[in-house]
């Protein structure tokens, strides 16, 4: 209890400083991303890059998924353009996770240091600001300090799992079990909703630099894991298709889609490194860096994959 009690906390701190953000985000300049998500998703490419941006500023693919089934159920954005934004939305996603794995790049930007600061930077722009645009910007700050003190929390909560042999016998089984890894971050971040919280946590258990003999998340646990989450921040969009036209279901099956293809062929290409190419690199220690640059390539690589062919979906 005394991890689980700390940890659940630090989640729910992480998720909570996330929406916070992204409300004051959205409060912000919501109206004139809908807008700009309208004029600019006339070509596919461009809403590649629109899906990415939106999602790397609210935080979340799970609501640009939503916006995008939404104008699809509307009539505004036809099944093409909403492709391009819901494959952009898959990359601007992997920016929560360097923001995590800052404390390992750049020491200044630890959660540790910035957290505090920032939350109470936050407080004093809310309690003296008096236009809604301040109170907009005051939860911004607030909601990235908050977020950072979740990730401290839960990185502290799970230091003492480098002393037990049951937790580090669970990686072992799911890095000998691919499916059993997508199986688990699909379903983790589907309770959740959230991939970005769910590689933070991933994150926060990575940082354990003497878990057991194979290390705290081996390379074979982390890449099955990594891409389940894709799948699992599908459900968001899911839902929020139940009740809409038959158009803004295709819209939110073609998200799901998508990450299933992309888990597929590289979880084939993990499966043939692992076992055939190089079967000891699976075994390595992987760092908070590192997971969110498997991250960024798992996103990046499906959709470069995948635009071409991405009419057919």
């Amino acid at each position: 209890m005394s991890i689980i009690l700390p940890f659940i906390g630090g989640l729910g701190m992480f998720i909570y400083g996330m929406q916070i953000m992204a409300q004051g985000l959205e409060n912000a300049a919501g109206s004139k991303m809908k807008s700009l998500l309208e004029v600019l998703t006339k070509n596919k490419f461009f809403g590649v890059l629109l899906g990415a941006f939106i999602t790397a500023v609210i935080q979340s693919s799970s609501a640009t998924t939503v916006m995008v089934v939404g104008f699809v159920n509307a009539g505004i954005m036809n099944l093409t353009q909403a492709m391009g934004v819901i494959m952009g939305a898959n990359i601007g996603t992997t920016v929560t996770g360097w923001l995590v794995s800052s404390v390992e790049w750049a020491k200044a930007l630890s959660p540790a240091n910035i957290a505090p600061v920032a939350v109470m930077i936050g407080v004093i722009v809310m309690l003296t600001g008096k236009r809604r645009s301040t109170k907009d910007i005051s939860s911004i700050i607030v909601g990235f300090g908050i977020l950072f003190i979740g990730i401290t929390t839960m990185s502290d909560a799970v230091e003492p799992l480098q002393q037990s042999e049951a937790f580090c016998n669970l990686f072992v089984t799911l890095g000998h079990s691919p499916f059993l890894g997508i199986v688990a971050g699909a379903l983790v971040t589907a309770v959740i909703q959230s991939s970005s919280a769910s590689v933070g946590i991933l994150q926060s258990l990575g940082i354990l630099q003497a878990l057991c003999m194979t290390g705290a998340v081996p390379y074979s646990t982390a890449l099955p894991i990594i891409m389940g989450q894709n799948i699992g921040t599908c459900v968001t969009a899911i839902m929020s298709s139940i009740g809409a036209k038959k158009t803004a279901k295709t819209a939110a099956v073609m998200h799901l889609l998508f990450n299933i293809i992309g888990t597929i062929i590289f979880s084939v290409v993990a499966i043939v490194f692992f076992k055939v190419i190089n079967p000891g690199f699976g075994e390595a220690l992987i760092t908070q860096t590192e997971i969110s640059t498997v991250h960024t390539i798992f996103n990046i690589g499906t959709t470069i994959l995948l635009f071409p062919v991405s009419d057919w979906i």
